[in-house]
């Protein structure tokens, strides 16, 4: 895997319980003091950031060790300092970037940071059947779960690109961190979709076994 430009040390992000892809914009809630002072260094640095998702959401203050090796440089779009001293910001995830020389520096995390190169499919025919395949799994995933819009589907149909097609379904999947994670680090596109029609098949499994544990205690209910 070829790895693309450098880029210099920038202020790093840790995420609690969620994994941010390219291209997708998320609001952010920031509490803890060295992310509140990493934004702060972002804003004087032509507002990028690296956001890494943490191993363990329970660890208050995360070091290396606690965080996954590649994120998402990411652009802040937003921020908003909340009455009770906490911090909304907006973002908008760019680049998949492996990080190096993670450290604290003043009070707040830095590394710096290699881009990771997205891996052309050499059969673009594979590829387009596994984007039509797995767009068909996702249209019935999302219908049969509540909590995702319908009005998703016509987002998905609007993305030529696939890999930005693969990465806008597992933002949207409720699998777990590791999972998202595993995602993220696959640059390879080909490799990522056929990882993401596994996860979705999956997810459709476990609504269908949800509905028949409803279904057997509504009717002993009724009974």
């Amino acid at each position: 895997m070829k790895s693309a430009k450098a880029h210099p040390v920038l202020p790093v992000l840790p995420l609690r319980d969620v994994v941010v892809y390219p291209n997708m914009v998320i609001p952010l809630f920031v509490g803890r003091e060295k992310s509140m002072r990493a934004l702060e260094r972002a804003m004087q640095a032509d507002k990028q950031i690296i956001l890494l998702a943490q191993k363990a959401a329970e660890i208050d203050d995360p070091g290396a060790a606690d965080l996954f090796e590649v994120g998402t440089l990411a652009q802040v779009l937003q921020l908003l300092k909340l009455p009770d001293g906490t911090v909304k910001v907006l973002v908008e995830g760019g680049e998949r970037v492996r990080v190096h020389g993670l450290r604290e520096n003043d009070g707040a995390l830095e590394a710096g940071a290699e881009v990771l190169q997205a891996v052309a499919a050499s059969d673009l025919r594979e590829v387009d059947v596994a984007v039509k395949s797995l767009n068909e799994l996702f249209e019935q995933y999302v219908k049969t779960n509540r909590k995702l819009p319908p009005e998703l589907l016509a987002t998905l149909a609007g993305i030529d690109e696939p890999g930005r097609f693969a990465d806008t379904v597992a933002a949207h999947l409720a699998i777990r961190i590791a999972d998202k994670q595993q995602l993220l680090e696959t640059p390879d596109v080909a490799k990522r979709l056929e990882l993401l029609m596994g996860f979705v098949e999956g997810e459709i499994d476990v609504q269908q076994i949800e509905k028949r544990i409803r279904g057997r205690v509504k009717s002993q209910m009724e009974k």
